[in-house]
């Protein structure tokens, strides 16, 4: 890792390790080398070296304090999303005003007009259906995999049997996709949430002069935009309970806007619990004596799952860009750096947590950032968080024993904390 020009190497300190590498957490998200950044280099220059076939960048500060990392996702007049957008590579400078448009890519007030149309989706009255619908669903996912380990050697994976299909259903139901449709949900998330693994996205796809696309490009998200226009047209003519509906009849919203929705809510609706969901259990499968504590109602449902989110946030990172000279935790930021939060840092960081690394369902005061902070913090963490409760009820109630059947398999990714496989053994 080299040092920045102007920070020169400080003696006696360790030296700065990478966290870029998106190929270090498939084996794990680096925790030790985060609290070495947060002990020694809380905001620490990183190379963007040339990478699996993705070209060389010029470079980041990665920010692993929790204070700092909420400085940074609240002051979005220093820390913008819409000069850079917020993923670590930079966008083709040609893709960037489209990139732009998506409400995550954007600064108040343009990002709280669009956040504010959006919200009105979620009503009282959807979210009482919805509850009903997941924990059915959730129910049903979960015999089918009892009755699979029961009838092989004892052993499911999660994942393929469970979660994966847990969040995919649930965001379907909420859009109002048809069920016919459904697997296309699934197959855009991998594609752009998965890019740098190739058991999700497959070979990449390349330019006229061989350089990988950006699966955020327009070119890339045509088939999908084109979807969402044709999923609105059939809305405004048959309208039902769902957000398409509700998106397709607000006057307010202009077509390019919700097609922006339609990719914003189908990638990071599906991907959060899609993440977050197996990483709990697989948490729960480590620690018997935490699950056993949840099966005997002897900690709080609504409070665990905040711990089991701390524990594995759905979301690794998020990016944002200096729109002037500044300075965080002593270092001289300039007016264009990127500047990079590390959430699952932060949600270890001994200065705000108790024995960080201690799994506590009844952890309580539990200021984890899986959800972000400040304008842009996760319009649907009160979804994410109560298909978690419903799932993990299920699982409580289908399952008296959890434990891990093997390793599970992690993706390849720098940005999102997902498992693609987890083993368990059925007791």
């Amino acid at each position: 890792m080299s040092v920045r020009e102007g920070a020169p190497p400080v003696p006696d300190v360790p030296a700065v390790p990478d966290v870029f590498d998106p190929r270090r957490y498939a084996a794990g998200v680096p925790y030790a080398d985060y609290r070495l950044l947060r002990d020694h280099h809380p905001v620490a220059w990183q190379d963007e070296s040339e990478l699996l076939g993705w070209p060389a960048g010029p470079g980041f500060w990665a920010v692993t304090r929790h204070a700092d990392v909420v400085r940074v996702l609240k002051d979005s007049a220093t820390y913008s999303s819409y000069l850079g957008a917020t993923q670590i590579r930079d966008p083709d400078p040609d893709d960037l005003p489209f990139i732009r448009r998506m409400m995550l890519n954007q600064d108040p007030p343009q990002h709280g007009r669009l956040r504010r149309l959006v919200s009105r989706a979620f009503t009282p009255g959807r979210v009482d259906r919805f509850t009903a619908v997941a924990r059915e669903r959730a129910r049903t996912l979960l015999d089918r995999a009892v009755d699979e380990a029961r009838s092989g050697n004892g052993t499911v994976d999660l994942v393929a049997a469970v979660t994966d299909e847990y969040a995919l259903l649930n965001l379907a139901d909420l859009l109002g996709v048809p069920e016919s449709d459904r697997r296309l949900l699934l197959h855009w998330t991998q594609r752009v949430i998965g890019y740098q693994d190739p058991d999700e996205a497959g070979p990449a796809v390349l330019d006229e002069a061989g350089k990988p696309v950006n699966p955020r490009s327009p070119v890339m998200l045509r088939d999908m935009f084109a979807y969402a226009g044709q999923l609105a047209a059939h809305k405004r003519r048959y309208p039902a309970d769902d957000i398409m509906t509700t998106l397709a009849h607000d006057t307010e919203l202009g077509d390019a806007e919700l097609e922006m929705f339609f990719f914003l809510l189908t990638v990071a609706g599906n991907d959060t619990v899609r993440s977050a969901a197996p990483g709990g259990l697989l948490a729960l499968a480590e620690h018997p004596e935490a699950y056993e504590l949840l099966r005997a109602c002897r900690a709080e449902m609504a409070t665990a799952v905040d711990e089991l989110l701390r524990w594995h946030p759905p979301v690794l990172t998020f990016r944002r860009t200096a729109a002037q000279d500044t300075e965080l935790a002593g270092r001289r930021i300039r007016a264009g750096d990127k500047v990079v939060v590390f959430h699952a840092s932060a949600n270890r960081d001994e200065r705000v947590f108790t024995e960080p690394d201690r799994l506590d369902l009844a952890r309580t005061p539990n200021p984890h950032v899986s959800f972000g902070d400040g304008p842009h913090v996760c319009l649907g963490a009160h979804f994410a968080r109560l298909q978690l409760r419903l799932l993990y009820e299920e699982v409580l109630r289908t399952l008296p024993g959890l434990r891990p059947a093997g390793p599970a398999g992690r993706l390849v990714s720098n940005f999102i904390n997902g498992l693609k496989s987890l083993p368990v053994r059925v007791t």
